[in-house]
């Protein structure tokens, strides 16, 4: 019977960092903000919102919805862009996506401000990713996939990880940082051949596919370690992950839950990030 490895554990200990550095910046006169930018009432978002909310909060950091019509134009949520970015007292930006069809993201990307965006929308941030410059800020998702794997002591270093999907927002970017951390990874998607045998080979499985209970104890090797990213609804409406957990609990040496896994992590990651962008831009200026 393998691990059940759950985020709080993983958010409570990154928080508890994170309330002791805001004290210490507070003592040197810094005030550490997020501001948080949300287009419409999607319930997701709503959701993610709270969260984040509540986390800033336990944190001592200061964060303040912008919230905005579904229906505005690119130059009005262009112009709320701008003025996060000369706001001096605050350091982080958090826009929600997908944002609605009207508004370019294109556009948006290489607009905010790269210094301030905790959540890795600015193509710099992305670069940096790729790079393995730690000076940016890699998506929230990700980092908390790699924080639990850090946390339960699971040393990526020479392992195989297979990663099953490749968007921006977790798929790759996840990948880049297991690189990073000198893992062997093999990105999967929905038109690799042989899939379960790729996924076999995996000591590490990142599953972040969006369709759910798709992995199931044919995908894994013996003892594997995996990180369920997904977050679905079952046919019983039920909130699941993309990895079917209950026939690979026997398999697995190391699995997280949905929920009360990777998404318990995210918004402690953004705490974290806010902190480090306020660090930053104190010493270099916004």
């Amino acid at each position: 019977m393998g691990q059940i490895i759950k985020g709080k554990p993983v958010a409570d200990k990154l928080t508890e960092n994170v309330i002791k550095e805001v004290e210490m910046l507070k003592n040197e006169g810094m005030y550490p903000k997020l501001k948080i930018i949300r287009v419409g009432e999607n319930a997701e978002d709503l959701a993610y919102e709270k969260g984040a909310l509540n986390r800033m909060n336990k944190c001592g950091i200061d964060c303040q919805v912008i919230q905005l019509p579904k229906e505005i134009n690119q130059e009005d949520f262009l112009c709320q862009i701008k003025k996060a970015n000369d706001d001096p007292d605050c350091h982080g930006i958090l826009v929600f996506r997908p944002l609605p069809h009207q508004i370019d993201e294109e556009v948006v990307k290489h607009f905010i401000n790269p210094k301030k965006d905790i959540d890795c929308f600015s193509q710099l941030n992305v670069a940096k990713v790729v790079d393995g410059d730690c000076t940016g800020f890699p998506p929230a998702t990700p980092s908390a996939v790699m924080e639990i794997l850090k946390y339960y002591q699971v040393d990526v270093a020479g392992k195989h990880a297979v990663v099953i999907g490749r968007s921006m927002v977790v798929g790759k970017p996840v990948s880049m940082l297991l690189l990073n951390e000198n893992a062997t990874v093999t990105i999967c998607h929905s038109k690799t051949k042989g899939l379960k045998e790729i996924c076999k080979q995996g000591d590490i499985l990142i599953a972040a596919v969006g369709r759910a209970k798709m992995v199931d104890i044919n995908y894994l090797k013996e003892g594997a370690v995996v990180i369920d990213v997904g977050i679905n609804v079952d046919d019983q409406g039920n909130l699941c992950g993309d990895v079917d957990f209950d026939s690979c609990l026997s398999k697995v040496s190391m699995i997280t839950p949905v929920p009360q896994g990777v998404g318990a992590v995210t918004t402690s990651v953004l705490a974290k990030h806010v902190v480090k962008a306020c660090k930053k831009l104190s010493t270099n200026g916004h």
